[in-house]
Protein backbone atom coordinates (compact mmCIF):
# COMPACT_ATOMS: atom_id res chain seq x y z
CA UNK A 1 0.00 0.00 0.00
CA UNK A 2 1.41 3.40 -0.79
CA UNK A 3 2.22 6.01 1.82
CA UNK A 4 3.24 9.22 1.26
CA UNK A 5 3.61 11.63 4.02
CA UNK A 6 5.57 15.40 3.10
CA UNK A 7 7.02 17.64 5.80
CA UNK A 8 9.49 20.23 5.61
CA UNK A 9 6.78 23.26 4.83
CA UNK A 10 6.70 26.77 6.52
CA UNK A 11 6.78 30.44 5.89
CA UNK A 12 9.85 32.18 4.82
CA UNK A 13 10.50 35.42 3.10
CA UNK A 14 11.58 36.23 -0.25
CA UNK A 15 14.50 35.36 -1.39
CA UNK A 16 14.62 32.13 1.12
CA UNK A 17 14.61 28.55 1.33
CA UNK A 18 13.18 25.45 2.38
CA UNK A 19 13.79 21.55 1.78
CA UNK A 20 10.49 19.68 1.43
CA UNK A 21 10.57 16.13 2.26
CA UNK A 22 8.06 13.10 1.32
CA UNK A 23 8.94 10.05 3.07
CA UNK A 24 7.36 6.95 0.93
CA UNK A 25 5.87 3.06 1.92
CA UNK A 26 4.83 0.70 -0.61
CA UNK A 27 7.03 2.43 -3.55
CA UNK A 28 8.06 0.29 -6.37
CA UNK A 29 12.07 0.83 -7.16
CA UNK A 30 12.78 1.25 -10.75
CA UNK A 31 8.98 1.44 -11.96
CA UNK A 32 6.60 4.28 -10.16
CA UNK A 33 7.65 7.55 -10.79
CA UNK A 34 7.87 10.49 -7.91
CA UNK A 35 7.73 13.91 -8.26
CA UNK A 36 6.18 17.28 -6.86
CA UNK A 37 3.29 19.32 -7.37
CA UNK A 38 1.82 22.34 -5.68
CA UNK A 39 -2.24 24.44 -5.75
CA UNK A 40 -2.36 27.99 -4.58
CA UNK A 41 -5.48 29.36 -3.73
CA UNK A 42 -7.86 29.24 -6.38
CA UNK A 43 -6.14 27.66 -8.49
CA UNK A 44 -5.75 24.18 -10.37
CA UNK A 45 -2.85 21.78 -9.28
CA UNK A 46 0.41 22.23 -11.28
CA UNK A 47 3.25 20.56 -11.95
CA UNK A 48 6.38 21.70 -10.12
CA UNK A 49 9.22 18.68 -10.58
CA UNK A 50 9.62 14.46 -11.18
CA UNK A 51 12.34 12.16 -11.44
CA UNK A 52 11.45 9.91 -14.68
CA UNK A 53 14.14 7.87 -14.47
CA UNK A 54 17.61 7.30 -13.88
CA UNK A 55 19.23 11.06 -13.61
CA UNK A 56 16.81 12.90 -15.93
CA UNK A 57 15.05 15.70 -13.96
CA UNK A 58 11.98 17.59 -15.35
CA UNK A 59 10.67 20.57 -13.88
CA UNK A 60 8.52 23.69 -14.40
CA UNK A 61 9.54 26.57 -16.40
CA UNK A 62 8.80 28.68 -13.69
CA UNK A 63 10.98 26.95 -11.15
CA UNK A 64 14.31 25.91 -13.24
CA UNK A 65 17.31 26.68 -11.96
CA UNK A 66 15.89 27.45 -8.18
CA UNK A 67 14.03 24.32 -7.21
CA UNK A 68 15.99 21.01 -7.22
CA UNK A 69 14.38 17.42 -6.81
CA UNK A 70 16.49 14.44 -5.38
CA UNK A 71 15.39 11.31 -3.79
CA UNK A 72 17.66 8.99 -1.11
CA UNK A 73 16.51 5.55 -2.22
CA UNK A 74 17.98 3.61 0.93
CA UNK A 75 15.45 6.06 2.58
CA UNK A 76 12.42 6.06 0.11
CA UNK A 77 12.35 9.39 0.44
CA UNK A 78 11.94 12.37 -1.76
CA UNK A 79 13.14 15.75 -1.35
CA UNK A 80 12.63 19.30 -2.76
CA UNK A 81 15.36 21.88 -2.42
CA UNK A 82 13.64 25.47 -3.14
CA UNK A 83 16.09 28.28 -3.32
CA UNK A 84 15.03 32.11 -4.01
CA UNK A 85 11.77 31.39 -3.59
CA UNK A 86 9.31 34.18 -4.15
CA UNK A 87 5.92 35.53 -3.10
CA UNK A 88 4.11 33.50 -6.26
CA UNK A 89 5.34 30.01 -5.02
CA UNK A 90 3.45 30.59 -1.85
CA UNK A 91 0.70 27.07 -2.44
CA UNK A 92 0.22 23.94 -0.59
CA UNK A 93 3.27 21.41 -2.04
CA UNK A 94 1.84 17.39 -2.79
CA UNK A 95 4.22 14.53 -3.28
CA UNK A 96 3.57 12.86 -6.06
CA UNK A 97 3.51 8.42 -7.39
CA UNK A 98 2.41 7.28 -10.57
CA UNK A 99 2.10 4.07 -11.01
CA UNK A 100 1.80 2.50 -14.78
CA UNK A 101 -0.63 -0.06 -14.44
CA UNK A 102 -3.30 -0.65 -17.00
CA UNK A 103 -3.22 3.32 -16.87
CA UNK A 104 -1.08 5.68 -14.53
CA UNK A 105 -2.45 5.38 -11.26
CA UNK A 106 -1.78 8.56 -9.27
CA UNK A 107 -0.95 8.85 -5.29
CA UNK A 108 -1.04 12.06 -2.96
CA UNK A 109 0.65 12.97 0.11
CA UNK A 110 -1.80 15.52 2.46
CA UNK A 111 0.77 18.36 1.59
CA UNK A 112 2.52 20.85 3.09
CA UNK A 113 2.30 24.48 2.93
CA UNK A 114 4.74 26.39 1.70
CA UNK A 115 3.90 30.71 2.21
CA UNK A 116 6.83 33.01 1.24
CA UNK A 117 6.46 36.40 2.17
CA UNK A 118 7.21 40.00 0.61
Amino acid sequence: QVQLVESGGGLVQTGGSLRLSCAASGVIVGRDVMGWYRQAPGKQREFVATMPGGDIRDYAESVKGRFTISRNNAKNTIYLQMNSLRPEDTAVYYCNLRRPLAQWVDYWGQGTQVTVSS
